[in-house]
């Protein structure tokens, strides 16, 4: 049953597993990087037609004044990384103590849409990403559904409908795995949990867990990820305000976090600078300690066969490691990259907004990125132009220095 009454504001409840693990490592590397968050739309819908900038500033306003509760500690404290706490006891100290800082929604006159700015030291303000997402879409949606006289549950019915039929899919194809990464897009965080619970109950065994947070804790699965393009990002940032040579920042990165996570969170992220430099820089001992990848961008099949034959070059059983596939999948994707690795490498799939967000209405393609780190302007180059990210002259010279 799809829950109804006041809508819960816990950080946890926005919030993706990876901004917790890479706040981690910020907070012991890089604590007093200042490092500022914007949102962009690529939709070509206006957002500050379909959003109340007051309305979402109060709500943003009220989960930066309740911060992190005791509980939402006390569940960071129970996570373990094998025989050790995943989160320290000083790191969680900090969280407890700490603030979010400051968000500013306004009207932006230049672009006649909806600006999403805050900035502030990295191990804190990174947490701003998930939860300003999802915040937007839930109030996105809220108003379009009223806007066009849509009753909500007449959505929710269509969104089961389209639920059960991928759940059958996946019952007919048992060995996929998949794990809820919708948060940032999802439609609302009460359908986000009814799909979640859905999906924990009904693929107990092909149902890996969720990034959430908050949605983990109530299903009882650890929480699913490692880190995102932001790690890099600011890495590469803060190699070049040191005098250091950011192509190598990279590495320092993968093996940073290595050396704080282990094993069990390592699932490298391919495409922040193009996957063909990351194969490059994925040596023989990262490639044979590390897990396996995740797949963000590009074309899914072309990227699974050349890390097949890139594990082979090194000498390794591909069939020893995992590609997590999770840029914009649907049901159909899913099946098709399944069918075409099966008895090559291990897969699984992050399902993200076409899991969370299917009931009928289009979806918003918005993002919130680091930008900046102290003044010093972040890049990303994607294995898909259209999500490439920093001016354009920054992105020609980081296509120049990771060629």
């Amino acid at each position: 049953m799809i829950e109804h009454g006041p809508y819960k504001q816990e950080i946890t409840n926005n919030l993706d597993f990876y901004k917790a693990t890479m706040s981690q490592l910020a907070y012991e590397k890089a604590p007093e990087a200042v490092v500022e968050f914007k949102l962009t739309n690529r939709n070509a819908d206006n957002l500050a037609e379909a959003v109340n900038i007051s309305e979402l500033q109060d709500r943003l306003n009220c989960i930066q004044e309740k911060n992190f509760s005791d509980d939402e500690i006390k569940y960071l404290a129970s996570l373990d990384n094998s025989t050790t706490p995943m989160f320290n006891a000083d790191y969680l100290s900090y969280l407890k103590n700490g603030q979010l800082p400051n968000v500013s929604v306004e009207y932006d006159h230049s672009t006649n849409d909806l600006s999403v700015k805050t900035n502030g030291r990295w191990p804190m303000v990174s947490f701003w990403e998930t939860v300003v997402m999802s915040e937007i879409n839930e109030l996105y949606f809220e108003r379009l559904a009223r806007e066009q006289n849509i009753d909500v549950m007449d959505l929710y019915n269509m969104g089961l409908k389209k639920l059960n039929a991928k759940i059958q899919t996946l019952k007919q194809n048992p060995d996929i795995k998949i794990a809820d990464f919708g948060t940032r897009r999802r439609f609302s965080y009460r359908w986000h949990k009814f799909v979640v619970e859905a999906l924990a109950q009904e693929l107990p065994e092909q149902f890996m867990g969720s990034s959430n947070i908050g949605l983990s804790k109530i299903i009882g699965k650890k929480p699913i990820g490692t880190f995102a393009h932001e790690m890099p990002m600011v890495y590469a940032a803060l190699a070049e305000q040191n005098g250091q040579d950011i192509k190598e920042s990279h590495g320092k990165m993968l093996d940073d976090w290595y050396e704080k996570y282990g094993q069990n969170l390592s699932i490298a992220l391919t495409d922040t600078f193009g996957s063909d430099f990351f194969f490059n820089d994925f040596n023989y001992d990262r490639a044979k300690n590390w897990n396996g990848l995740r797949q963000d961008s590009g074309d899914p099949i072309q990227f699974g066969e050349q890390a097949v034959k890139y594990y082979q070059t090194q000498n390794i059983d591909p069939k020893s490691k995992i590609i997590v596939f999770s840029d914009g999948l649907n049901i159909d994707d899913i099946v098709n990259i399944n069918n075409h690795f099966k008895g090559q490498i291990k897969t699984a799939y992050g399902w993200g907004t076409s899991l969370t967000n299917d009931l009928g209405l289009p979806a918003l393609n918005i993002v919130m990125k680091a930008v900046k780190v102290n003044d010093t302007e972040t890049v990303k180059l994607s294995d898909s132009p259209g999500k490439h990210s920093g001016s354009s002259e920054n992105v020609k010279r980081y296509q120049n220095v990771f060629a």
